[in-house]
């Protein structure tokens, strides 16, 4: 009996030891989860505050990078400090000390447009029942939609591409969707001060702008609307149309080289950036231009690189390359517009001109005065007819002149460029140049004017084969070979 009770005592002695060992083990597990839960933990905040951290680093780069652009160009005003609708707290959130350069006032700049907003500015309200038509474009940072307004009226918008490469690189890298919509809508945000410093014939027009309040990064820039700049189309349209996209961008260059925020490159600098409103060229992407003057201590710092030439520019006393952005804004003209659009069928009493300019431009020997001067010179003497002064005599009294007439009849005519695909119609100075291209045209007999003109003033003709009918028109008057039989 007794080494029954000692037995069983030892038993649960060591089954009590057993268990206890177990339950120390288990204790230990777990608190060894416990910690490795909360090192997880503390990790995982650690890295989330990092990764705020440095996308307030980005926000603040940023907002260095719009700042100058303001602060070049003063205005009178509302000086209230103010953030920009749809500006981040992330900095105050996260015990920050404010950014001095975030918090001056002149993000009123832009949230109202100017200090003394325009009263006929279009803002959110204008944007309450449009309709959008279609996507006119899509990039890494913004989309362009084509829409119209209650009222009808046509415009181009431009927001944020919340599925462009940009959004979606930073949402990876940064894990926070509204911060990374409010550093992507910088580039957009530095478009609308640039649109608003830079205002020029040739820049497309700023209508206004929406920037949301309750939804940070929302910010809808309103534009003109304009046609994209078809290259291939352009290279087939008569030579003046496209000396007229030429001597726009000169124009533009030339702006930009003296404008309120002093030389201005443009570093992406591409047909693409480009659109044509009523056949003037516009610039529509700003948002890689640059004003920064790029600093040097030699000459051998001032290199200009394209694909296939390298020029070297001086270095200036102040210790910056001396006008780099203006040398890299006409030859990126040169290679991408003036070589493809100038020389082709230029005007014969011109293109000893043309010849200069592209010269010129393609080594660097002008600066832009002298470029706008030589495309002015070429503008002058092509409206002026001053071109044509070695035109024989008597080209124009082999034609009898028809007033009060029109032509009409089946299309059996077609020249190339012509302003028309249904026959052969183009520019002339007067009668006397209309007759010249007729006596060149073996299957000319005829030409008709009727007073339409083009952008520099000059005639549209008609030219046509003996074919042609004659019809009482008041506004027109007929041309015809004198060893021709009008049909009547």
């Amino acid at each position: 009996m007794g080494h029954s009770l000692r037995a069983a005592a030892l038993l649960a002695f060591v089954v009590l030891s057993i268990l206890v060992s177990l339950l120390i083990s288990s204790v230990q597990q777990f608190g060894g989860r416990i910690s490795h839960l909360t090192n997880a933990t503390r990790a995982g905040h650690e890295e989330s505050a990092s990764l705020r951290g440095a996308l307030i680093y980005q926000l603040n780069e940023r907002r260095r990078e719009i700042v100058p652009l303001l602060l070049l160009h003063g205005g009178d005003g509302d000086d209230d400090a103010g953030g920009l609708p749809g500006e981040s707290r992330l900095s105050a959130q996260h015990g920050q000390p404010p950014d001095p350069i975030s918090d001056s006032s002149v993000w009123n700049e832009i949230a109202h447009g100017s200090r003394a907003a325009r009263l006929d500015e279009m803002g959110c309200d204008s944007l309450v029942d449009m309709q959008a038509v279609e996507v006119l474009g899509s990039g890494y940072t913004k989309l362009v939609v084509k829409v119209n307004l209650a009222g009808g009226q046509p415009v181009a918008l431009k927001l944020v591409n919340e599925k462009g490469i940009d959004m979606s690189k930073c949402v990876e890298d940064f894990k926070d969707p509204h911060g990374c919509r409010e550093l992507v809508s910088y580039k957009l945000k530095k478009e609308l001060v640039l649109l608003q410093r830079l205002q020029h014939p040739n820049v497309i027009k700023l209508k206004g702008h929406c920037a949301g309040e309750a939804e940070k990064g929302r910010l809808t820039v309103i534009l003109e609307q304009g046609a994209p700049l078809q290259m291939i189309q352009l290279l087939q349209s008569p030579w003046e149309d496209r000396f007229r996209v030429c001597l726009d961008l000169v124009r533009l260059l030339h702006f930009l080289s003296r404008s309120p925020l002093g030389s201005v490159a443009l570093l992406d600098f591409q047909p693409r950036q480009f659109v044509t409103v009523s056949g003037s060229l516009k610039l529509t992407d700003l948002d890689d231009a640059s004003a920064a003057e790029t600093p040097c201590q030699t000459d051998a710092d001032c290199g200009l690189q394209f694909p296939h030439r390298n020029f070297s520019l001086p270095c200036s006393s102040r210790g910056v390359c001396e006008d780099l952005g203006e040398k890299r804004n006409i030859y990126n003209a040169y290679r991408y517009f003036f070589t493809y659009l100038l020389p082709h069928q230029a005007p014969p009493g011109l293109t000893h001109l043309v010849d200069h300019i592209m010269n010129s431009t393609g080594e660097l020997k002008a600066d832009i005065n002298e470029t706008v001067e030589a495309f002015e010179r070429i503008l002058h003497l092509y409206r002026s007819g001053l071109h044509l002064d070695n035109l024989p005599p008597s080209v124009f009294t082999d034609y009898t002149v028809m007033p009060g007439t029109g032509a009409s009849g089946s299309v059996d005519y077609r020249c190339w460029p012509s302003y028309s695909q249904q026959g052969c119609v183009l520019s002339v100075h007067s009668a006397r140049e209309a007759a010249f291209i007729c006596s060149s045209h073996p299957q000319c007999s005829s030409f008709t004017l009727t007073g339409q003109k083009t952008w520099t003033g000059r005639l549209l003709a008609s030219f046509r084969s003996s074919s042609a009918q004659l019809v009482p028109d008041e506004a027109s008057e007929v041309y015809v070979k004198k060893t021709e039989r009008p049909a009547v």
